[in-house]
């Protein structure tokens, strides 16, 4: 089951479930191979479906993506996440009461050799990469907070790494440090989500260049925080 948030000609938007990979090697279940087959099943396309991939979610992550199904579609959205002129906003819910209420977060990561994570470093540091993010608080509960986060750039992990730095990491996301559970506690860890939710894109389409907002709501999980409901 596909959930479809936004399709207009070669432009489709679609909520990503946590615990699914974006890509995968041939044999592995993914995102893109999900919606390859939903299109081939819907519009009884004969052989192979074409599908671009602009831009990824981490595997744990949830939420909002835009996929093309041309190749001039997915170059030119593509450009649009270069050029940062796509609006990212994301929901976190953090381990910890996080104060001031709101305010912007500069750093630097790189990503450790080898291993799947990244790591604040020195702005001097020869691999690093600069990270801005904006937050707002918009709710506190017995767990912690919740936030709503506006990526100024797109790092790997990004705000993973720039919460769980400050003492704030996100519930379920035992890589970067947090020691309470969120969602279902699968066997296979790998398919286990974290609090982490991309909640809303602004981008242009492709071909016609108007302005398209596309919001996912949260999965059920998201109601055993508490006040928070899908929607």
């Amino acid at each position: 089951m596909i959930n479809i948030l936004y399709e207009q000609g070669p432009c489709l938007a679609v909520c990503k479930p946590a615990g699914l990979l974006t890509q995968a090697p041939a044999g592995i279940d993914s995102m893109e191979v999900r919606i390859k087959n939903f299109l081939i099943e819907r519009d009884e396309k004969p052989g192979k479906a074409y599908l671009g991939v602009p831009h990824r979610l981490d595997r744990a992550v949830s939420g909002a993506m835009v996929f093309a199904k041309h190749v001039r579609a997915t170059r030119r959205l593509s450009e649009q996440f270069e050029a940062r002129t796509v609006q990212k906003v994301y929901w976190a819910c953090v381990v910890g009461r996080m104060t001031p209420a709101e305010g912007t977060w500069r750093d630097y990561l790189r990503k450790i050799l080898n291993r799947p994570l990244a790591e604040i470093v020195p702005a001097d540091h020869q691999d690093a990469r600069e990270a801005v993010l904006h937050y707002k608080v918009l709710e506190t509960f017995s767990w912690g907070t919740w936030l709503e986060v506006r990526l100024e750039t797109g790092r790997m992990h990004q705000i993973r790494v720039q919460v769980a730095s400050r003492g704030f990491p996100i519930l379920g996301d035992t890589l970067y440090g947090s020691e309470v559970s969120f969602g279902e506690q699968y066997e296979d860890e790998r398919l286990r989500a974290i609090a982490l939710h991309a909640r809303r894109l602004e981008f242009h389409h492709p071909m016609t260049h108007e302005a398209v907002t596309v919001v996912a709501p949260p999965a059920e999980t998201w109601c055993e925080l508490g006040k928070l409901a899908p929607g």
